[in-house]
């Protein structure tokens, strides 16, 4: 049985968010763009998904701009009430990894002001000039000229981490949002040979990490995303049930 068919095997298609889907499972894994939100907007059926899941819910996110603790402020005033423990973003959990698994200090970190901000309270020199390891989330701040300063850096022999491998994710009117992914794809273009690490989705590691933390199985879970591809392999990996979210352009 290949990945593929394996995400197939253990996926439910949904048009919308639906608390019965989830009734049963001791911890719902839920991504955000595309699922919950869309461009600083909840869907109309989020709040009561939300509540209806209360605090089985997690959200795991391949969002790289900003912090947990920033996120769940923002979600507070759409109404979302998810504490910052229950919120793992893939920016974040790759500068915590960095930090913590690999002992990195000299970074370059290519990330919006918030997460450069996460890192110096982490004792961390995010514009190191000759760091131990490059880190692009994404930065709109990236240009054809950084695109030649990541590439002369991975020369030398710095190794690239990117927080997660998406192209886009939806926006609120079903238009793909241009993600972290299209910048790796910008340097891939010009590198083909190109190497990087990312433990964003498809990596399982933060589905994996919320199951340590509530210490449930993944059989006890059950994750929904809108992502086949990134979202559905990651839980795949896993065995975990996966809930196939696929909005239509009229929403």
């Amino acid at each position: 049985m290949d990945a593929t068919t394996t995400i197939i095997s253990l996926t439910n298609r949904f048009p919308k968010l639906d608390p019965h889907a989830v009734e049963n499972a001791r911890i719902v894994l839920c991504d955000l763009d595309g699922c919950l939100i869309s461009e600083g907007r909840a869907y109309s059926e989020t709040a009561g998904f939300v509540a209806a899941c209360g605090a089985r819910l997690w959200i795991v996110s391949n969002s790289s701009d900003t912090t947990a603790e920033i996120m769940a402020k923002r979600l507070v005033e759409m109404d979302i009430a998810v504490p910052a423990a229950r919120i793992l973003l893939a920016g974040e959990i790759a500068l915590n990894h960095l930090a913590e698994v690999q002992n990195i200090r000299h970074l370059r970190l290519f990330a919006c002001a918030e997460l450069k901000a996460r890192a110096r309270a982490m004792g961390l020199d995010p514009e190191a000039r000759d760091p131990d390891a490059i880190l692009l989330c994404r930065d709109p701040g990236v240009t054809v000229d950084t695109l030649g300063e990541i590439l002369a850096l991975v020369a030398r022999g710095v190794p690239l981490w990117v927080a997660n491998e998406d192209l886009s994710h939806p926006g609120h009117d079903n238009q793909p949002v241009a993600e972290t992914g299209a910048l790796l794809a910008a340097l891939c273009a010009i590198a083909p040979d190109l190497r990087w690490k990312s433990l964003g989705k498809p990596d399982p590691k933060m589905l994996s990490m919320a199951l340590a933390q509530t210490g449930l199985r993944a059989q006890d879970a059950v994750f929904v995303g809108d992502n086949a591809l990134t979202d559905g392999r990651a839980a795949a990996d896993l065995g975990m049930p996966f809930i196939h979210i696929q909005r239509s352009a009229a929403q």
